[in-house]
């Protein structure tokens, strides 16, 4: 099943800067094959249910390798089994509404 998913990985405990673990869990999916946009207060993520989640875990993983003892963790998901819909349709379909 596809899923699109809205993640935001919070390190605690690494000071006020927090860039260089999102970096790090960007990687991470890129290494995972799974289509990503970054934005400002996290990433959306496509593809494969179990696929994305095993990335998301592998996030935490090597952010907690990296030195972070706590991550806070936010995730927004949609499913759709009527039809395949990409984060672009979503888009366009939006973009379209507004003229």
């Amino acid at each position: 099943m596809k899923v699109i998913v809205d993640l935001c990985v919070v390190p605690l405990g690494v000071g006020v800067s927090v860039s260089k673990y999102v970096a790090l869990c960007q990687q991470v999916l890129e290494e995972a094959g799974l289509k990503i946009r970054l934005h400002a207060y996290g990433t959306n993520i496509e593809g494969e249910y179990d696929q994305v989640f095993a990335a998301i875990r592998a996030c935490h993983e090597r952010i907690h390798t990296e030195g972070a003892p706590r991550i806070s963790t936010t995730i927004k998901l949609g499913t759709r089994v009527d039809r395949d819909q990409t984060m672009e349709d979503k888009l366009r379909s939006v973009a379209e509404k507004l003229g």
